[in-house]
């Protein structure tokens, strides 16, 4: 029996300190509609990293699957256990200048070390703007330019990394490309009627850009897939022995302080993550009238600190950490709770629904079998959404081409010799060629500014 809320109240829950949790199939309703389709997106988006950590970290496949598949149960707690209401993701912006980062140091316990620097620091900066509230003074301190010099950064780093890619399989890879950028940024595909395919393909654009390129490419003899039965078993125990903190101990202070700007530059690029989704949840209070949408950033401040902590602790880091939300699936869970609560009941069995089986298709061979050869396309396909989406933000930020000029240069140094030097040059330059309250003036009024000085 699912408990049920009254008309216009938060959904219930268990409550333990600041948070609820709710469990599916007593809490919430299953859908099992949206089990396969979340499942599989979720598995092979997350699992697109791991042969980053393969590669970083100096792992086996069966170390990084199992620490991915340990890193989705702590997604899917954002929702179950902690009670937030986002749907949970990483934080897909700071990837490419995590990589960035993780190139300067050396594969193995080094780059582990690096990037457990890097969750500490986040902890750290997610626990005091939870505790003191000035999340939203630190964010407003910092001048636009320099904020959208560090999303640039971001779309540059993806975007060159996915160039250097592109050899290794460019059929496959311009395919999806293509295929995600047609149905979720085309305006001629948009202004076509809106029939039950359009809907159906807008609304499984990554997946469908996964599956037209995994055709592409085997026709192309670019992917092959080696499908066996069986069940997985998750090396737990050589990943804890090998990637936890435990294992391999605390970073030297030479390696968390070399962690602080790209740590600094991923707390703005989640406090914007947070403004997206509280503006995108606000939309959807305002359309149902039957839920109290319950938003309340200080607690998720202290979700994603508990996440990234929870993550070392039990597993070990990946090359992304755990972020608020994944804003393409909360637009799409958005807009089908708009629809009516026949539809989805509460704003919490969306996520909770979309993400619940990931974890046991990703104990199934055949599925792994499937998904593994996708992982470059998954892989190169958030990547480059992460790098349009930032590049385009990063430009509307601004509204003078002194600005625009400062935000290309931010996200060059960024992304090429590290956010330190991005953060450095881009506050000294900031107050050489802005200086206060110059910045936000539109295009041309520099200037009439010049001539009503003159006259």
């Amino acid at each position: 029996m699912i408990k049920k809320r009254k008309e216009g109240e938060i959904h219930p829950g268990l409550k333990w300190g600041p948070f609820t949790m709710r469990i599916p199939g007593i809490h919430l309703e299953l859908t099992p509609s949206q089990h396969i389709q979340g499942g599989l997106i979720l598995l092979a988006t997350c699992g697109s990293i791991t042969p980053l950590a393969m590669q970083f970290f100096d792992v086996s496949f069966d170390v990084a699957w199992t620490v991915s598949l340990i890193f989705l149960f702590w997604v899917l707690a954002q929702t179950i256990l902690f009670g937030d209401v986002y749907a949970a993701g990483a934080i897909t912006p700071a990837l490419p200048l995590t990589i960035v980062y993780l190139n300067t140091l050396t594969p193995g316990a080094e780059a582990v070390q690096g990037m457990i620097a890097i969750s500490i620091v986040v902890i750290v900066l997610f626990l005091f703007f939870g505790i003191t509230k000035l999340g939203e003074k630190f964010n407003a301190l910092i001048p636009a330019s320099l904020k959208a010099g560090v999303i640039m950064g971001a779309a540059i780093a993806a975007f060159s990394g996915e160039l250097d890619r592109l050899p290794e399989m460019p059929i496959t890879l311009i395919t999806a490309w293509v295929v995600v950028l047609v149905l979720m940024f085309s305006i001629p595909f948009s202004n076509l009627p809106n029939t039950k395919l359009k809907l159906i393909a807008g609304s499984n654009a990554l997946l469908a850009s996964f599956i037209v390129a995994g055709v592409v490419g085997l026709i192309a003899g670019e992917l092959t897939f080696d499908i066996s039965w069986g069940i997985f078993v998750p090396a737990v125990g050589e990943a804890f022995s090998t990637l936890s903190i435990w294992a391999v101990g605390l970073p030297s202070w030479e390696i968390i302080l070399s962690a602080i700007p790209i740590g600094v530059m991923v707390y703005v690029l989640v406090f914007s993550d947070l403004l997206v989704a509280h503006t995108l949840l606000k939309d959807a209070d305002e359309a149902r009238k039957d839920e109290k949408i319950d938003i309340n950033t200080n607690r998720s401040h202290y979700v994603l600190a508990l996440r990234n902590f929870a993550q070392i602790v039990t597993a070990g880091p990946l090359p992304w950490l755990h972020g608020p939300i994944w804003t393409g699936v909360q637009v799409f869970l958005i807009e089908r709770y708009k629809k009516g609560r026949k539809v989805m009941d509460t704003i919490y069995s969306g996520p909770a629904n979309f993400y619940l089986l990931a974890i046991p298709l990703g104990l199934l061979l055949p599925v792994i079998g499937i998904i593994v050869p996708l992982f470059p396309v998954a892989l190169s396909v958030t990547l480059l959404l992460t790098g349009f989406a930032c590049a385009y933000v990063a430009m509307s930020m601004v509204s003078n081409n002194i600005s625009r000029g400062l935000v290309l240069l931010i996200g060059i140094l960024s992304a090429s010799v590290g956010p330190a030097w991005g953060i450095g040059v881009g506050i000294v330059l900031y107050v050489l060629l802005i200086g206060r309250n110059k910045e936000n003036l539109p295009v041309g009024d520099e200037d009439s500014e010049k001539e009503q000085k003159a006259s």
